[in-house]
């Protein structure tokens, strides 16, 4: 199997840079993506990027995963509180899982102090902007290098 690591990003992602900027920040999906490709470029990980509005399809990724991905980083987004869906297609997957929030999800709203994926990810990273993905591709690297 090759060393790929997803990473796959939940609705309105799409619209960072645009939307809340108080809260997400002035950065882009594409400024992220970069920045997580720079961080592999000397690595024997490949990346798969990429991002949906539809919960079907954040599940097909993550199925898709299960033979092709070694670590999965997901940041689920407003799927976080809502899909038992996403949750139980995480738990067929064997690999390593790390859920990714830009902002504190525990400092928000209280609807979004809860996450279905947290049940099943291995580290939980919030509230540390477009840093919290690379926090997640070290811990995957240091973690993956140990087995």
């Amino acid at each position: 199997m090759e060393k790929t690591i997803f990473i796959i990003n939940g609705p309105n992602l799409n619209l960072l840079g645009k939307r809340e900027k108080d809260i997400y920040g002035q950065q882009t999906l594409g400024d992220i993506e970069e920045l997580c490709k720079e961080k592999l470029k000397n690595s024997d990980f490949s990346l798969f990027f990429c991002q949906s509005n539809s919960e079907s399809e954040i599940i097909n990724w993550i199925q898709r995963g299960i033979n092709d991905a070694l670590a999965i980083i997901i940041n689920p987004a407003g799927f976080t509180h809502t899909s038992v869906a996403i949750l139980d297609a995480l738990k067929v997957f064997d690999g390593m899982v790390v859920e990714v929030h830009l902002s504190d999800i525990s400092k928000r709203e209280s609807f979004r102090h809860f996450s279905y994926v947290s049940e099943r990810a291995d580290k939980v990273i919030k509230g540390k902007g477009p840093d919290g993905y690379i926090e997640a591709l070290d811990f995957i690297s240091e973690n993956l290098l140990k087995s």
